[in-house]
């Protein structure tokens, strides 16, 4: 199950600016048509209902994943790729209804500026993608500790463009940042439920470097698959 919130890190601080078809400088949206203004419901946020209806291209009242992929893009104003795009649905789709209502919308739009703060918090260089050294680093403020190999196989996995096999792979955009990020805690979670450490308590200190090896070759072949 995806978190509804992006990891804790660190004392970072936080930049809020940008947020989904906004009219200021976001550059992980695209602008809106706001042609169409349906009256937004009592108690909602009018700013937020006017991003929500722009997104609504169909004006069905609610949000599917091809007008959420076309609402999205990256520093780079290259649209979200369809996987993350799939985690964001099935991460806020709720009622599982296979779209997204404004009330569900609400949800998302605050987690991907909260994510926006992450992803400028370890871009350190500004480049508008995440490299090798600033994704170890966000991953570790995590509490994620993955070794060099693990990092590697991630960085190639969640690289923008394929990987040629010369110099470094190119840098992880802001939606392949998220997916990588959520991937990374899901598993991990999902590798501790079903290795309990508490059923080995008398074997710890014995076992831990075994459990050690086992999470590594757990998370190298599912991170290695298609």
């Amino acid at each position: 199950m995806y978190s509804h919130q992006p990891p804790a890190y660190g004392n970072s601080h936080h930049h809020h600016h940008g947020s989904i078809h906004s009219t200021h400088s976001s550059r992980y949206a695209r602008q809106a048509d706001y042609g169409y203004q349906a009256a937004p419901p009592p108690g909602t946020d009018p700013t937020l209902w006017a991003y929500f209806t722009g997104v609504d291209t169909d004006r069905s009242g609610s949000i599917t994943a091809n007008e959420l992929q076309q609402a999205l893009v990256n520093g780079n104003w290259t649209k979200f790729d369809l996987d993350t795009v799939k985690m964001l649905m099935s991460i806020f789709d709720v009622d599982r209804s296979g779209t997204i209502n404004y009330n569900e919308f609400a949800g998302l739009w605050k987690y991907i500026q909260d994510w926006q703060n992450v992803f400028r918090h370890f871009d350190r260089d500004h480049s508008g993608t995440i490299e090798g050294h600033e994704l170890s680093e966000a991953l570790r403020s995590f509490g994620y500790n993955l070794s060099p190999d693990l990092l590697r196989l991630i960085e190639q996995k969640y690289a923008s463009a394929p990987v040629s096999g010369y110099g470094p792979p190119p840098g992880i955009t802001f939606d392949r940042f998220v997916r990588a990020c959520v991937v990374v805690k899901t598993l991990t979670e999902s590798f501790q439920r079903h290795v309990s450490l508490s059923n080995f308590a008398t074997l710890y200190v014995h076992l831990w470097f075994s459990l050690g090896l086992i999470y590594e070759q757990f998370m190298s072949i599912v991170l290695s698959a298609p």
